[in-house]
């Protein structure tokens, strides 16, 4: 079906703009006073240990209020703030897009920027932002390198993993992928974590290579950084993409079958 093989690159794309700064800065929309988020939010912890697990979407039109109640308090209880990674301040110098997920990435953040969404606008931007403001420390689960190569061990989105020959150059999104980008914001808004996945589904069904590598490689290498972490007291508010936190293979999986339990709290 045309539209979830669109949806499927949207959600593979969104997930490799991992802490992308944009060009500028985005404009928000002053926000609906009528409208409010409720994004998933789960909780970990033992006696002396909490860590909140945050599904965030990295893209946003800031139209919506959902950094408040449940989110805003457990953010403000946390001693540290968990991203996927920490961009640095000056990008290295990374030579041409990889054959791989990078620039179907650049070419969707294009389709979304037509929706109002922005990287800048998106959870992870506005989590880092505040933690930089009260002075609450940031860690990253994977170096920016770790990032850079993940996104070069991807497999060509043009061209299926059986076909024989040259990569091709990916076309630009096709502009049907709008429809579905705002779908997944508007799902992440209700907190009904669905629509991502059952993209993220799609994902594992097109390209079982792209879905071991963004999400069941990575999903295990967190829930074993979570599991190390609930050795150390204190509260710790972790925020990675909401298609990471769904599924059969999703971190709280993970850490179920490590013996750790989790339970949503918004």
């Amino acid at each position: 079906m045309r539209g979830t093989r669109l949806c499927a690159t949207a959600l593979a794309s969104l997930l490799l703009l991992t802490g992308s700064p944009s060009p500028a800065r985005a404009q928000q929309a002053a926000p609906d006073p009528a409208a409010f988020a409720r994004p998933a939010l789960w909780v970990v912890g033992d006696a002396d240990t909490t860590i909140f697990l945050f599904g965030t979407i990295h893209t946003h039109d800031g139209r919506a209020h959902w950094f408040d109640h449940a989110v805003k308090r457990a953010f403000d209880s946390a001693d540290t703030l968990v991203l996927e990674t920490i961009v640095p301040d000056k990008l290295p110098s990374v030579g041409a897009p990889p054959a791989g997920g990078l620039a179907a990435a650049r070419a969707t953040v294009g389709e979304a920027r037509k929706l109002g969404l922005s990287v800048e606008l998106g959870a992870d931007q506005v989590l880092a932002r505040a933690a930089g403001v009260v002075g609450k420390p940031v860690l990253g689960l994977e170096s920016f390198a770790q990032q850079l190569d993940m996104y070069r061990s991807l497999p060509s989105p043009a061209r299926p993993a059986a076909t024989a020959g040259p990569a091709v150059t990916a076309a630009p999104p096709d502009p049907a992928l709008a429809p579905f980008l705002q779908a997944m914001v508007d799902s992440w808004n209700r907190g009904d974590p669905s629509t991502i996945a059952a993209v993220v589904g799609e994902v594992r069904r097109q390209s079982p290579q792209a879905y071991q590598r963004l999400f069941v490689d990575r999903n295990a290498a967190w829930a074993q950084w979570i599991e190390r972490r609930l050795r150390q007291p204190g509260v710790v508010f972790v925020a990675v993409g909401t298609g990471h936190l769904v599924g059969d293979d999703s971190v709280q999986v993970r850490l179920a079958e490590a013996g750790i339990r989790s339970a949503r709290v918004n």
